[in-house]
C-alpha cells in the first residue's frame, strides 16, 4: 500500500503536518487569554457603579420630595393660629402680691367665721356665731407699731395688770402665726407692758406640759403664741379663760410668701379651733374684746 502512494501524496501529507505544527507554534506564542479574570472585575465595577448612581438617584428624589415638605409646614405654621399655652394657676402668694395690702378690719373676721362655718353649722347655729360690733376693738390702720396699738386699745393697762391676781389664765392673749413671730412681738412689748410677764405660748422646744407648769407656778398678764399651743393648753387645763379681756390678733402680718394666718391652711383650721373653745361665746357675752393688728 505504502509503495502504490505517490512521491506526490507524501509530499502533500508532508505539507498538511508542517502546517498544523505552524498554527501549534503560533497559538502557543499568542499570550492566554484570561477571560475569567478580566470579564469578573469589569462586571463588579459595572454592578458597583450601577448601585452608587441608584442611590444617588434615591437620595436626590428623596431631597427632592423632602424640600417641598418644608415649605409647606412653614406656611402652614404661619397660616395656623397658635396653640394657646395653659395658663399657671395663681397661687396665694401671685394673688396677694399683685394686691394692694389694705388693713384688716371686723367684717374680714366675720366673712371668714361665716364661710368656714357654712358647712358644717345649721342656719341657726350660724346666726347665733355672728358677732355684734361691740365685741371688735378699734384695728389697725398699718400706722401703728404693736406697742402703739396695743396702749391705744388698753389704755388702762397699769391698772388692769395690778388687778390681774389668776394663776393659769391671762388678761391679754396675742395670737400669731409662727413661734419666730412670737418671739418678734414680745420684744416689740417692752414699751407696753411695764412691770407685766409676758409667756411665750409656742410648740416649738418647748413640751405642753412645761408651758402647764410655767402657767400654774405664778401669774402671767400677757400669752403671745400659736392657735394650736394655745388651744393644747386650754384643752389639757392649762390655761384657762376666765380672766380674759384682750384677744388680739396678728392679722396684717404676712410671711416671706405674703400669707397672712388665716391664709396657711393648717394655721387655719387651729385659729376656729380656738375659737370654738369658748372665746366666741365669750365675744358674745361682752367678756372679751378683740382686736385685729
Amino acid at each position: 500500500m505504502g509503495d502504490d502512494l505517490g512521491d506526490e501524496w507524501w509530499a502533500n501529507q508532508a505539507n498538511s503536518d508542517a502546517s498544523e505544527v505552524e498554527e501549534e507554534t503560533e497559538q502557543k506564542k499568542l499570550p492566554a487569554a484570561k477571560p475569567n479574570t478580566q470579564t469578573k472585575p469589569e462586571k463588579r465595577k459595572r454592578i458597583e457603579e450601577k448601585t452608587v448612581k441608584a442611590k444617588k438617584k434615591k437620595k436626590n428624589e428623596q431631597k427632592e420630595v423632602v424640600t417641598p415638605q418644608k415649605t409647606v409646614t412653614e406656611d402652614e405654621k404661619s397660616e395656623k393660629p397658635k396653640r394657646k399655652r395653659k395658663k399657671k394657676k395663681k397661687t396665694i402668694t401671685d394673688v396677694l402680691a399683685s394686691s394692694e395690702s389694705k388693713p384688716g378690719c371686723p367684717a374680714d373676721l366675720q366673712n371668714l367665721v361665716t364661710q368656714y362655718f357654712s358647712d358644717k353649722r345649721s342656719v341657726i347655729e350660724q346666726e347665733e356665731l355672728k358677732l355684734h360690733d361691740s365685741s371688735f376693738l378699734s384695728s389697725n390702720d398699718l400706722t401703728h407699731s404693736f406697742s402703739s396699738y396695743l396702749k391705744q386699745i388698753c389704755p388702762k393697762w397699769s391698772k388692769i395688770q395690778k388687778q390681774h391676781t389668776n394663776k393659769s389664765s391671762v388678761v391679754l392673749l396675742i395670737v400669731c402665726s409662727s413661734a419666730l413671730r412670737t418671739i418678734e412681738l414680745i420684744k416689740q412689748l417692752t414699751a407696753f407692758k411695764g412691770e407685766a410677764k409676758a409667756l411665750k405660748l409656742f410648740a416649738k422646744h418647748i413640751k405642753v406640759e412645761e408651758q402647764v407648769k410655767l402657767l400654774q407656778k405664778g401669774i402671767t398678764h400677757i400669752g403671745v403664741g400659736t392657735p394650736g399651743r394655745i388651744s393644747a393648753l386650754i384643752e389639757k387645763d392649762g390655761l384657762n379663760l376666765q380672766a380674759l379681756r384682750y384677744l388680739v390678733l396678728d392679722w396684717n402680718w404676712r410671711d416671706q410668701k405674703l400669707r397672712r394666718m388665716v391664709d396657711i391652711p393648717e394655721i387655719k383650721l387651729d385659729f376656729f379651733k380656738l375659737l370654738e373653745s369658748g372665746i366666741l361665746s365669750s365675744c358674745k357675752e361682752d367678756k372679751v374684746k378683740i382686736g385685729l393688728f
